[in-house]
This record gives C-alpha cells, sequence and structure tokens, in this order.
C-alpha cells in the first residue's frame, strides 16, 4: 500500500496573470471564513440558531527578494486610481513536481506594497511584500 504523506508548503508556483515578476519565498493569506449570525428564539435556552452570512477573504500577501519593478509600477498605478485587476495563482507541487492543488484570487489587484528594513550590520537579502485585496479564493 502507497503511504500518503501532507505535502510541503516549500514546493509552489505563482502565476501572476500577464506579468512575469520572478518567484517568491512566502505566501500568506491563502484563508477563507464564513461568517455566522446568531440568533436567539424566545422561549428556547438550551442553544442559539446559526446561520451563515456570507463568505471573507483575507489580503493575499506575497514576498520575494526586491528585483525587477513590475510589483512597484502595478501598485504605483493603483495608487494613481488606475486600478487593473489580475487572477493570481498559486499551485502547490508534491516531491516528485506533480501538481497536487490549485486556487485562484480573481480579480487581485495590490492595496500595500513594503521592504524589509536596511541593516548596515547584517548580510540579509532585501525583501519586497505586496499585499492585493481579491474577489475571492476558488480551488481550480
Amino acid at each position: 500500500m502507497k503511504r500518503l504523506d501532507p505535502y510541503h508548503g516549500f514546493h509552489y508556483v505563482v502565476e501572476l496573470e500577464g506579468l512575469t515578476v520572478g518567484g517568491f519565498s512566502r505566501v500568506k493569506g491563502l484563508a477563507r471564513e464564513t461568517r455566522v449570525d446568531t440568533y436567539r428564539e424566545g422561549g428556547v435556552n438550551d442553544f442559539e440558531h446559526k446561520f451563515a452570512s456570507g463568505t471573507g477573504y483575507v489580503n493575499l500577501v506575497l514576498e520575494r527578494g526586491l528585483m525587477a519593478s513590475a510589483l512597484w509600477d502595478w501598485h504605483q498605478q493603483a495608487s494613481d486610481g488606475a486600478v487593473r485587476r489580475r487572477k493570481i495563482t498559486i499551485a502547490l507541487r508534491d516531491a516528485n513536481d506533480a501538481e497536487v492543488w490549485r486556487w485562484h484570487a480573481d480579480g487581485a489587484f495590490p492595496v500595500k506594497w513594503s521592504l524589509t528594513d536596511f541593516d548596515a550590520t547584517s548580510s540579509q537579502v532585501v525583501v519586497e511584500s505586496v499585499e492585493f485585496a481579491h474577489h475571492g479564493l476558488r480551488k481550480a
């Protein structure tokens, strides 16, 4: 019988529709949460009714070593009011390099751009972090 192990979080590919930007060292924000409203019915004291009221998505954050200015330029355009939405795809791969999961963040655009601190006493790589708002995650 073949043994099934959990997938590793370091083997993935990020694709930004129509934008070549290189590899990313970290992806954060692959999350969704369904909100719940509660309702207490008169005379019923042993529980509350719970109803799903919609699903929300946190912003997606991509981090990489600072290289080309493509993400800065995209955020600058959004800051200037020319918001261009793109699909961001994250594809998780297994140990044999086969794709096992794929998520799409539709209608994404950058809402925050930042760099790690500069420190003359350290030799760390400068990391660019870009946060994206989007219309939600879907599994492909």
